[in-house]
């Protein structure tokens, strides 16, 4: 009983530090200990912060570091190219200034959608959203949960091909590709679209109608590296290259290739299924780094700043992420969590979708992280989940797409971390903004992942 009070105490801790701003990077190493502590374990602390803590975050960087600082450079290379402006205004042009929500929401959904970080589409995104509503004297505190659903929704967990890293943590636990359950993926994609811009377009009409425009607010000039912006083809061009040839690779190129090499111990005595969505991923994001170089490259004030400045950017996200990976593998390896575990598995012990719904969005929830919470999850319950899958007739790419859905509803409560620094982007408070980044990116999301489980329940993966 002490130890899972330790267990519910260290993730209480982390949750609260965490959203007061202390760096995950010292919480999660001390508070797996503490939860150690109460296990009655402590005798093996060293032990268990070299050989458990530190092993499992030094696994999670050598197998998605690549991903992180490929999408870095690639956010990078759109921000500083002028395409990642290019294309929000391109889309303003295209539907009007009427159409100032949907245009602001299409154009994070298509940067993310191609592998552009949220922290790169909100500094890109945010002045021309400003500007916009501005000029049609909306309300600018609807700013937030526009960039929110357009880039923490449907491009990140649900629609197929998608380079997100939560896209990309499920690959080598059930040895599918980015482009799991593809149509399932898109209905519940839909549902968050569609559903966010209901919301967003009766609160915004709502609040019109009482009187209310775009407030007094001191904007901010951000800088940019470049002269003069790209043309929309050249700034679309990146962007396809990522999801087509993500797909073209995974499905066709890669398959290909005699890999049976990888079953040797040298490299890790693996398979290409278990490799190649993250392959087709690095090809994909390397192949649309060159193009962009190549395509602005007298566009460039200092390219190798942005190389720089992108590769550097990487840094935090992926240890941030990795130690909480370190941090949920040490819990799992106490006695108590097994209490836990089958508590979880218990919930729904005729649908394991459920249950790895559950799960995934708890820990997600937790962490404050899409992506730590996944990697949480998985790394002490995918095997778990993969065997109950065979057990009751669940494809892989089903629990691929759940547990990767799963991942975008409680991880944007107020301490998440991107929730925080968009809100820091656009100069609005939690209490201004956050009721509807609420509504667009967790309540919303939790629809479309119940719409998803139902329909996976009833007709398998498609």
């Amino acid at each position: 009983m002490i130890g899972l009070f330790g267990i519910v105490l260290s993730l209480g801790l982390l949750m609260y530090l965490a959203y007061r701003g202390i760096s995950v990077l010292v919480l999660a190493p001390i508070l797996a200990l503490v939860a150690l502590l109460f296990s009655g374990e402590g005798a093996v602390l060293l032990g268990t912060y070299t050989q458990i803590f530190m092993q499992s975050l030094g696994g999670y960087v050598v197998k998605y570091f690549p991903i992180f600082l490929l999408g870095a450079l690639f956010g990078k290379l759109m921000d500083d190219s002028g395409a990642a402006r290019t294309i929000a205004r391109w889309l303003v042009s295209k539907l009007g200034q009427q159409q100032s929500l949907l245009s602001i929401v299409l154009a994070c959904g298509i940067l993310t959608y191609g592998g552009v970080s949220l922290f790169v589409v909100g500094f890109a995104v945010y002045p021309i959203a400003a500007a916009l509503f501005r000029e049609s004297n909306l309300p600018k505190r609807f700013i937030p949960g526009a960039i929110a659903l357009g880039a923490l929704t449907f491009t990140m967990t649900a629609l197929p091909g998608t380079p997100a890293i939560q896209n990309a943590i499920p690959m080598p636990f059930f040895s599918t590709d980015a482009f799991a359950a593809p149509i399932l993926g898109i209905i519940g994609g839909l549902i968050m679209l569609v559903g966010g811009m209901w919301w967003l377009s009766r609160r915004v009409k709502n609040a019109v109608a009482e009187g209310e425009g775009y407030g007094e607010h001191h904007e901010e000039q951000i800088e940019v590296n470049v002269t003069i912006d790209p043309s929309i083809t050249f700034a679309l061009l990146p962007i396809i290259l990522v999801i087509t040839a993500n797909f073209v690779l995974s499905k066709y190129l890669l398959p290909l290739l005699d890999t049976t090499y990888l079953a040797d111990a040298k490299y890790g005595a693996t398979s290409l299924n278990t490799v190649l969505g993250t392959w087709a991923i690095i090809c994909a994001l390397v192949l649309a780094c060159l193009v962009l170089i190549v395509s602005n490259w007298k566009r460039w004030q200092d390219l190798k700043t942005t190389i720089n400045k992108g590769a550097f950017g990487s840094l935090l996200p992926i240890f941030n992420t990795a130690s909480e990976v370190g941090y949920g593998s040490v819990i799992a390896s106490l006695g108590a969590f097994i209490v836990v575990r089958d508590f979880l598995v218990g919930l729904s012990p005729n649908n394991p979708l459920i249950s790895e719904a559950i799960v995934v969005n708890v820990l997600a929830g937790i962490t404050g992280s899409a992506s730590g919470g996944l990697s949480i999850a998985l790394n002490t319950m995918g095997e778990v989940y993969l065997n109950l899958g065979s057990q009751f007739n669940i494809s892989p790419e089903l629990l691929h797409r759940i547990a990767s859905m799963a991942s975008g509803g409680l991880d944007a409560l107020p301490h998440n971390g991107a929730v925080i620094s968009l809100l820091a982007i656009c100069g609005l408070t939690h209490r201004q903004s956050y009721p509807d980044i609420g509504m667009v990116a967790v309540v919303i999301p939790l629809i479309a992942l119940v719409a998803v489980i139902a329909l996976g329940t009833l007709f398998g993966s498609f």
